[in-house]
């Protein structure tokens, strides 16, 4: 395709997956050829502010742990010419496509759906992040069940700088958004996913999201609008109680992620399923007359020459991960102190959890970042005074 690189830091691309508001996917692979998902940011996201929140993100991304239903976080260069992240790799259709294919599933399996997001989400708020554009176009139905794309790119998503107008919104992510963020506000809780989430469920259920109009300032007006209540025509009469309780205008309204799990689990015992068979039976019903991994596709021979350069580059050393190294950005780069604590939105942690506001300023250039796994281990080793020698 016309305009698709052929590289993308250490990783060689190989074709485009797909567009977006935020930028393309495209499926490339590392020196060793493992196959990932690396994603380029649109060229309007890159005020020296929204890199920093991005930076600290991305490192905060790479410790969440304890769940298989978020696509792993693997590299990121914020302060590339076009900032990009590289995640694991799914193969599968989106839970929009398998919908809009094979129709609504029956309620179990929006039940076990819920369940398993459910945890997701918990594991990426439990790292003190959020996900903040979840949508049915970001759930990819594997052969091992639901997993969460596009995670780390909430330094992104925060709409109070660049108001809904913003040329990367669209339609899609206006239709799942929580009314707190359709308003502007410049921060939102855990509670913002528990919505999104919601608009994942109904539209799972029934094909419809909770606010539809021709274009996304209708939908937003109606989003924002606490005397609008959400859709839920053809939603099945045991899930609306959750739906409706997830869709709640007012964020402390809502319940936590723990409590639609469990309800979630309550409604797979009163349909007589088990957990485990309910996943299982979800993934046979979205994957059957799923699209070919593009990863198995037979790759050209200018292609297999790419990888083999890709393997000389990896050779000359260097970081490991950008991340790892100090920013490609000039001094001239960064806003001052006041400008940035003055007109700029608040940082993009979410709350109860307040961080300090991220600072643009380059790393020094006498020395790169120690590798994140080996600052774990020295932080584990120092807690626990454990012998480096065992």
């Amino acid at each position: 395709m016309t305009g698709t690189p052929e590289r993308i830091g250490r990783y060689a691309v190989a074709k485009e997956l797909g567009s977006g508001g935020m930028g393309e996917v495209y499926l490339a692979y590392t020196p060793g050829g493992d196959p990932v998902a690396v994603k380029l940011i649109r060229s309007d996201k890159l005020d020296p502010l929204t890199r920093a929140r991005f930076e600290k993100e991305a490192l905060i991304a790479r410790t969440v742990i304890g769940t298989n239903r978020v696509a792993r976080f693997l590299d990121a260069d914020p302060f590339a010419a076009r900032p990009w992240l590289a995640m694991e790799y799914v193969a599968g259709r989106t839970l929009l496509a398998c919908v809009d294919e094979d129709g609504v599933l029956p309620l179990p399996l929006v039940a076990s759906l819920g369940a398993l997001l459910a945890e997701g989400l918990s594991a990426v708020h439990a790292a003190e992040l959020l996900h903040r554009d979840l949508k049915p176009q970001n759930v990819i139905m594997g052969k091992e069940g639901p997993m969460i794309i596009d995670f780390g790119l909430g330094a992104f998503m925060d709409a109070a700088k660049e108001s809904l107008s913003h040329s990367g919104m669209i339609i899609g992510t206006v239709r799942c958004m929580p009314p707190e963020q359709a308003s502007g506000k410049p921060k939102v809780t855990p509670a913002a996913d528990v919505y999104a989430l919601g608009t994942v469920l109904l539209y799972a259920a029934a094909r419809h999201y909770p606010y539809d109009g021709a274009a996304w300032e209708a939908v937003a007006m109606q989003v924002a609008n606490p005397d609008i209540g959400p859709d839920l025509s053809g939603v099945p009469e045991g899930l609306k109680p959750l739906i409706t309780s997830m869709l709640a205008h007012a964020p402390e309204d809502r319940p936590t992620l723990g409590a639609v799990a469990k309800a979630c689990g309550s409604l797979l015992k009163a349909a007589g399923l088990a957990p485990v068979d309910a996943r299982l039976a979800l993934i046979a019903r979205t994957t059957e007359g799923g699209r070919p991994d593009a990863a198995k596709e037979a790759l050209s021979p200018s292609f297999e020459k790419l990888l083999e350069d890709q393997v000389k580059i990896a050779e000359g050393g260097g970081p490991d991960s950008p991340l790892d190294g100090p920013p490609s950005v000039t001094q001239g780069d960064e806003p001052d102190s006041e400008g940035a604590e003055q007109g700029d939105p608040e940082p993009a942690s979410p709350e109860p959890v307040p961080t300090p506001e991220p600072k643009p300023k380059a790393r020094s250039a006498g020395g790169r970042r120690p590798p994140a796994s080996k600052r774990v281990a020295d932080e584990l080793r120092a807690e626990y005074a454990v012998d480096t020698a065992l």
